[in-house]
């Protein structure tokens, strides 16, 4: 049967875990994430009975199939979606749970529930997931409600798309107890989901233009969850009225045209001095979208905190996140794209006194793209090599890891109003982030190529997915699926930190790795080992042409840490401190 009803059951219904799935087709979802689990047994048959219109991906570890859910979100701006069973399927999720909170990307974590009547006894797997993902402004969720009544499933389920795309988009947790999935409901399947915007207020924006009147460098910060095509378009228009200097927050590259003559850069991990220098001397600073975080303001310091000495304009979706940490001279609370529509309206006067400093900083961006030389294996000419090769609207994902210093300082990203999300990468420096985003990616547009740039120590955390491309086909559409290991045999970052704080003093950071193409051709990836920048070239086209996902095993040097240093520089230099 493709249903637990009985015969005995009225016609008009059908078991609660088959009307989730039903109202999951009804948003739009075609493609859910999991690693099934016997608390959800009845969502799955659901998922068989509709089979024709959504299909579960089974993935091979929690953390993997919820860094998919979490780039199927960033891909589609609508919820991704994964099902974990209770405990520790759902502990293990919760790193791309996470990821979705700090990156601001809409998701529902479906998670499995011990039944009604043995609640609160500790039973087998029983969590209280309120307390475990804690919904608030650093906690893990927006929202974590558990269904009661098969009647109010639906309702629940809307509740939760709403949540996640409402203001600053983010992740939802919906915990569904195991008996509830098999009882029989009528509950109906509400209309699709769409979420309420806020335009920003005419005084605040007659407010924003006189203090663009009146700036003489003023500089745009972009980035952020939220933004489609339309709204990247109007940002693009609106620093082009104004003439204004753009850089994207960390790892939201992709939020602005890295080819246009107003990209200065990204402000994030490892910017380029220059840009920080601009920053730090504008008079204006016009924050839209980003969070401000950490890693874009450069520990705080690009902007200080509390009070910046630059004028500060933030613009958000949230509320919460407005004031959170800094003073700002003008706070705006609008959804990013109308936001951008809004600014792109604000009449420009005929010259602005900033030009040459916005032709600067494009100058400077593009100097930054010209590598000194490296060798035996050069990774500016292995990004500058995957720029030139690949077509246009590639998908780049990584994890967190120095190597991706690399990917972020030479791959100029197109702008999403052309082509859609091109960059998937975890702002909350989750380490096994890129392989399944790039799964993910692939399956979701099998036409597109997608390339993940890894790290060693990256990529075995969650490699086992490779087993899920295969699986499933990915990369053997028109698009194809590559997977480039950076390979130098230590946890690169700590090392680095290792050698500025305790030079000499190397402990708990060296990796001992396997052959990772061997590894890849046992899933039945095609693979390949470069060792020189003169073979990656060729390796690439073979990995372009082979018939299905590739794998690129590149062994680095350890010496080589970031893109402007050494470990051997960062030693020395800590000594003569010392």
């Amino acid at each position: 049967m493709n249903s637990a009803v009985t015969s005995s059951t009225p016609p008009s219904y059908r078991i609660a875990g088959h009307a989730l799935v039903e109202a999951l087709v009804a948003q739009g979802v075609h493609t859910a994430f999991g690693v099934p689990g016997e608390s959800y047994l009845a969502v799955l048959d659901g998922f068989h009975q509709y089979r024709e219109r959504i299909r579960f991906i089974a993935c091979r570890q929690e953390g993997g199939a919820a860094f998919m859910a979490e780039a199927q979100g960033k891909l589609t701006g609508r919820p991704g979606i994964c099902f974990v069973t209770r405990g520790p399927g759902a502990t293990n999720a919760s790193i791309g749970l996470h990821t979705a909170f700090q990156d601001s990307t809409p998701m529902i974590l479906f998670v499995g529930q011990v039944a009604s009547d043995q609640r609160d006894r500790e039973a087998f797997q029983e969590l209280d997931y309120r307390q475990v993902f804690g919904p608030g402004t650093l906690g893990m969720a927006k929202w974590v409600g558990e269904v009661h009544s098969a009647d109010r499933l639906t309702e629940y389920v809307a509740r939760a798309f709403h949540t996640a795309m409402q203001g600053r988009p983010g992740p939802v947790v919906l915990v569904l107890p195991e008996d509830l999935l098999t009882t029989p409901t009528a509950a109906p399947v509400l209309p699709r989901i769409e979420p309420a915007q806020a335009w920003p207020a005419p005084g605040p924006l007659r407010d924003l233009r006189a203090l663009l009147v009146q700036a003489q460098r003023p500089f745009v910060i972009a980035g952020g969850g939220g933004w489609d095509a339309e709204g990247a378009r109007a940002l693009q228009r609106f620093a082009e009225n104004w003439q204004l200097p753009v850089g994207c927050g960390f790892r939201f590259q992709d939020t602005f045209d890295n080819r246009h003559p107003l990209y200065a850069g990204d402000v994030g991990i490892g910017i380029n001095p220059k840009l920080a220098a601009r920053i730090r001397e504008a008079d204006l600073v016009i924050a839209l979208g980003v969070r401000l975080g950490e890693m874009t303001t450069g520990g705080y310091t690009l902007l200080q905190a509390p009070r910046p000495a630059q004028k500060l304009v933030h613009i958000h979706a949230g509320a919460e996140e407005l004031g959170r940490v800094y003073a700002a001279d003008l706070l705006m609370q609008a959804s990013v794209n109308h936001a951008a529509k809004a600014l792109e309206s604000l009449a420009a006067p005929t010259t602005v006194p900033w030009r040459a400093e916005a032709e600067a900083a494009a100058a400077d961006f593009a100097a930054n793209r010209v590598p000194p030389a490296v060798s035996p294996l050069d990774m500016a000419q292995v990004m500058l090599t995957l720029e030139r090769l690949v077509p246009e609207d590639t998908v780049y994902t990584n994890g967190a890891g120095n190597y991706s210093g690399w990917l972020h300082r030479y791959v100029r990203y197109p702008g999403l109003q052309h082509h859609g999300r091109t960059q998937l990468a975890p702002t909350s420096g989750a380490m096994g982030y890129g392989v399944p985003a790039a799964i993910a990616a692939s399956l979701l547009y099998p036409d597109r190529t997608v390339i993940n740039i890894a790290g060693d120590g990256d990529f075995l955390m969650t490699g086992q997915e490779l087993a899920t491309a295969s699986g499933y086909g990915a990369g053997r559409g028109a698009g194809k699926l590559i997977s480039i290991v950076v390979d130098n045999g230590t946890y690169g970052t700590i090392r680095m930190h290792q050698e500025r704080e305790y030079p000499g003093r190397v402990s708990g950071s060296d990796l001992f790795n396997p052959d990772f193409a061997a590894l890849a051709k046992a899933y039945g990836w095609y693979a390949a080992k470069v060792e020189r920048t003169e073979q990656f070239e060729p390796a690439l086209r073979e990995a372009l042409a082979a018939d299905g996902p590739s794998l690129l095993h590149l062994k680095l040097d350890a010496d080589v840490s970031t893109t402007r240093t050494t470990l051997m520089a960062i030693r020395d230099a800590a000594l003569k401190r010392a």
